[in-house]
């Protein structure tokens, strides 16, 4: 058999996407027992190991070196002019804010209430490399030579708490603190996705799943057949709710968060929608339009054509 690393992100959508491509495996890596512990698809032959890491932590990586031994990865959709020429976009696995997108929040008490207000101030930040980033970026008018706020980058999760502490005026948020924010005492400003759609009218995007071109090369039917069996996964993981639901409980111990059924649900319908089966025209159009008008500001590279199988 052939092994294939497959990096995502920790968060709950990324979970849930991928663990039919192995079955269920608890916290520290071992099978759950009985059928649930093995592959819940056709995997074709391939067999794949996965890898959770902070989204930013896997930008840095693939655009740094040639994605050392990542052979699949999800990456933020702004990272991907970057690596373009190693690694292609596949269908499937990515994650677009459809009206609704991260958030900007500050403490409920800030002075602080429009977009504009955010000019010149201190926002935490998950990472430069993060879409959340360059659409904050985009939306305050940002240029090569000119930051519109000082960014203070830090792991996604000490976001919240860098604005209650007073660290940072505001906090740029993504993954599930998008929808717990309020419980911590902090207000929104902006809803990223909401401008985004306003000003585009398009979905935003925000995660890839990506793909080693080489692949063509190493496995026996290249990165189509790669594509194909992952697109399986994500099929089998959103008809199969509960299955995966249940996977999240099993890895809930770090994320609390997670033990809430209803947060859980509401999430992963934002974050694992139809577009994450398969992106289609609509993802692709909005992915060239976000990048290229990224490109054309700036405040990403070139991300020439859109290369998605």
């Amino acid at each position: 058999m052939t092994t294939l690393r497959l990096a995502h992100s920790p968060d709950s959508d990324d979970l849930v996407m991928w663990w039919p491509l192995t079955g269920m495996r608890g916290p520290d890596g071992e099978r759950v027992p009985g059928e649930l512990g093995s592959p819940r698809i056709d995997t074709e032959g391939l067999e794949f190991e996965l890898v959770a890491e902070d989204v930013q932590a896997l930008n840095a990586m693939v655009s740094a070196t040639d994605g050392g031994e990542l052979d699949i990865t999800a990456i933020s959709a702004a990272t991907y002019p970057s690596v373009k020429d190693r690694f292609a976009i596949t269908s499937c696995g990515g994650s677009f804010g459809e009206g609704y997108g991260p958030k900007v929040v500050v403490a409920e008490a800030s002075a602080l209430r429009t977009l504009d207000d955010l000019r010149g101030k201190v926002i935490a930040v998950p990472g430069l490399g993060t879409s959340a980033f360059l659409t904050l970026s985009m939306a305050l008018g940002a240029t090569p030579d000119a930051s519109a706020f000082e960014a203070k980058p830090m792991l996604f999760s000490d976001v919240p708490g860098a604005v209650t502490s007073g660290a940072a005026d505001a906090g740029l948020l993504i993954h599930e603190a998008q929808l717990t924010f309020a419980e911590l005492g902090l207000r929104a400003v902006v809803d990223l996705g909401q401008w985004w759609d306003g000003h585009a009218g398009m979905p935003l995007p925000l995660g890839l799943n990506v793909i080693r071109r080489d692949l063509d090369e190493r496995v026996d039917g290249g990165m189509a057949k790669v594509s194909r069996v992952l697109s399986r996964s994500v099929g089998y993981a959103t008809s199969h709710a509960e299955e995966s639901q249940a996977y999240l409980q099993l890895h809930a111990d770090d994320r609390p968060e997670w033990k809430d059924p209803a947060l859980v649900e509401k999430y992963l319908g934002m974050y694992v929608s139809r577009m994450s089966l398969e992106m289609g025209v609509r993802g692709e159009e909005s992915l060239r339009r976000f990048l290229g008008e990224g490109f054309e500001r700036g405040l990403c590279g070139d991300p020439g054509g859109v290369d998605v199988v």
